[in-house]
């Protein structure tokens, strides 16, 4: 196994690795809107939230020598499953022609008060 970090992406907040590669295979840990720089989140709606997700998980798997074509199943946690349309349309932008599977879950809450969280597992070919 191999650990991946990027001083790009925001910093673990608790025991974990941002990312972790075993055999041609990157897991990533989930990764909340938190601004890598000031580790707060900056953007109050679901749209900005879900891009600056998908901008970190993108971070790391560059630190692995990945792209975001590269996953191939992301898990997306939401606490309020009404914002699936934003979220889902932010997402769909963000990953153009690319069409991972996905699973998305409704969640009671997430660290920094955060809407959104997604992470995923993306393949070296």
């Amino acid at each position: 196994m191999q650990t991946i970090f990027s001083p790009d992406a925001p910093k673990a907040i608790g025991p974990y690795s941002q990312a972790i590669r075993t055999g041609n295979l990157l897991y990533c840990s989930g990764q909340t809107p938190v601004d890598p720089s000031t580790m707060k989140i900056e953007a109050a709606d679901i749209e900005s939230q879900t891009q600056r997700a998908l901008k970190s998980l993108e971070i790391v798997l560059r630190a692995a020598g990945l792209s975001l074509s590269n996953i191939v199943k992301t898990n997306v946690f939401l606490v309020d499953m009404n914002l699936f349309e934003k979220m889902s349309k932010e997402y769909a932008a963000m990953f153009g022609d690319h069409r991972p599977a996905r699973t998305t879950v409704a969640v009671k809450g997430l660290p920094y008060n955060a809407l959104v969280e997604i992470e995923c597992i993306a393949e070296f070919k």
